[in-house]
């Protein structure tokens, strides 16, 4: 790049050795994403909705939107939907749940509003094989969840997930809910391509992923999953689908994701800047994660050594895109030097007006996907640029503030130390005492001996 500048080239190139790495790998992935093929609906499924599946879903405030999500999880036909929330919002979304389906929707309390103690509640007090958590504003196709359920048929699966889209909260996308659809739709070819290339991913999104019942009614698990510390020190409520997704790859269970339209739900983000917030939080659980996997437990290097890649390269991927604008603005600097003292032959306005120009088409060909469907949206790339640096500061920002665990654009959340140390001192007010007696009742898996590993599930035929 500095060579072609130094040289009667008339124009700025900002291509070198990074950008031919980056996009050398963006190409492999939009390879293999293309090559992508969900799995197919058997023929004799092996599970059965009505039978199978158990909906929970843990909140605290759900409003409207929550009827539209129960409305569309319910024309799949689950045996039950469990929603779990603390005790002074019981009275409200048991009104929610009977305008709903009286019949299907149970509700159930916890003492302190924490996801983690909610979905292991929720956990315990399901008797079907397969559980699947949602978020209380998604929104499924009719055909979801047999398509999910079909990825259990291989016994090696124990979580499956989704593909997803954003759903403006109003009559038409703010600038923050096309941000959030661009950075899904890169999220949803990353997935795919991983999937495709070693059967990996980073994560099984918390808004709608599958289970085998019995992997998380493992004693080891439920108590993992709520005394989860960062440093031994930062007790986490937040990142559970990050532990659920460590948890399958560290004791053998292969994922799977249903990136096609039969399997791609609508889920509302924050339509203000209370976005970026979220994008803080999830930014601190990645680090914390991918860290993990990496170096502590180390199991990814052997079992998915694509997505052990991709972790790596997000690690780095903040200070070789920063690294772009400083190398450009040293250019930029030398171009108003006279160049027989040294200087670059090219005005400064050329090399900022050539940098421009390349950002806008490099970037506008990355989120041609995207594009396709809303060609609308082509107005919103340089807001997705100026994120996207943004978003490198961010993510050198959660490195150093890891120890922070909060929710971040929630009220009411319950301390997660209060919230654990409250049920581990009244286990019996937040178990059922049936579900404690016989955890796994009516499941056609039996009760397994612990730890769990793949080829030790036994699972009947479907009736």
């Amino acid at each position: 790049m500095l060579y072609l500048t130094r040289d009667d080239f008339p124009i700025f190139v900002p291509f070198g050795v990074i950008g031919f790495y980056r996009y050398l790998w963006y190409l492999i992935r939009i390879t293999a994403s293309f090559a992508y093929h969900p799995i197919p609906l058997p023929e004799n499924p092996t599970y059965i909705a009505s039978e199978d599946v158990t909906i929970i879903v843990p909140t605290i405030d759900a409003g409207e939107e929550f009827k539209e999500a129960a409305h569309s999880w319910l024309v799949g036909k689950p045996k039950e939907i469990i929603i779990i929330t603390e005790e002074k919002m019981l009275g409200p979304l048991q009104e929610l749940a009977n305008a709903v389906d009286p019949e299907r929707i149970r509700v159930l309390t916890v003492p302190y509003a924490n996801k983690r103690l909610q979905m292991s509640h929720g956990i315990k007090n399901t008797t079907t094989d397969i559980i699947v958590f949602a978020d209380d504003d998604a929104i499924w196709p009719p055909t979801l969840l047999p398509y999910v359920l079909a990825c259990f048929e291989d016994q090696k699966v124990g979580g499956v997930g989704t593909s997803q889209r954003v759903k403006p909260v109003g009559d038409r996308m703010t600038v923050w809910e096309v941000l959030a659809a661009f950075r899904l739709t890169i999220r949803n070819i990353e997935i795919s391509s991983s999937t495709h290339i070693d059967g990996g991913l980073p994560c099984l999104s918390g808004r709608t992923a599958a289970y085998r019942t019995v992997i998380l009614k493992d004693p080891e698990f439920l108590h993992g999953f709520t005394h989860d510390y960062w440093l031994d020190k930062y007790q986490l409520n937040s990142g559970d689908d990050k532990f659920l997704t460590r948890w399958m790859v560290s004791h053998g269970w292969s994922t799977y994701v249903q990136c096609c339209k039969e399997a791609e739900l609508l889920s509302t983000m924050k339509p203000n800047w209370r976005f970026l917030k979220q994008v803080l939080r999830w930014t601190r659980n990645t680090w914390r994660s991918d860290l993990r996997s990496l170096f502590m437990e180390r199991h990814i290097w052997t079992i998915h050594p694509y997505v052990a890649y991709t972790m790596v390269d997000k690690l780095f991927n903040p200070f070789t895109l920063l690294a772009g604008p400083v190398l450009v603005s040293y250019v930029v600097y030398k171009s108003t030097i006279p160049v027989d003292k040294g200087g670059f032959h090219l005005p400064w306005w050329n090399v900022i007006l050539s940098y421009v120009v390349w950002l806008t088409a490099t970037r506008t060909a990355k989120l041609l996907p995207h594009l396709w469907d809303r060609p609308q949206d082509i107005i919103y790339v340089p807001a997705f640029i100026l994120f996207g640096y943004y978003f490198a500061v961010m993510k050198i920002y959660a490195l150093f503030t890891l120890h922070e665990t909060g929710w971040g654009t929630r009220a009411g959340i319950g301390d997660p130390t209060a919230a654990t140390a409250a049920a581990d001192g009244n286990s019996s007010g937040i178990t059922d005492d049936k579900v404690r007696q016989a955890p796994y009742q009516n499941l056609r898996s039996p009760a397994p001996q612990y730890p769990l590993r793949p080829m030790e599930i036994q699972v009947g035929q479907a009736q």
